[in-house]
């Protein structure tokens, strides 16, 4: 995979962390409101779009990881 496909892949997952935990945040700020709570599902919304980020930044890296060290295992036997 060249350099930029790379860079382009770790700038995308920055955006989809972001995303991820400002959804999370929005969701319960608005059911905080319809029913009158106001922290409880905030901080909910944070914890779980925080999980999906952390669980979506592993999903994505580790299959870089895994090319990684195949690539260097080549370059070595060569």
């Amino acid at each position: 995979m060249p350099w930029w496909a790379l860079a382009l892949r770790l700038t995308g997952l920055g955006w989809y962390v972001a995303v991820c935990i400002v959804l999370g945040i929005l969701g319960g700020l608005w059911l905080d409101r319809k029913l009158g709570v106001l922290p409880l599902f905030t901080l909910l919304g944070l914890v779980i779009g925080s999980a999906m980020a952390f669980f979506g930044v592993y999903r994505t890296v580790v299959p870089l990881m895994g090319r990684g060290d195949n690539k260097s295992k080549g370059d070595e036997k060569s």
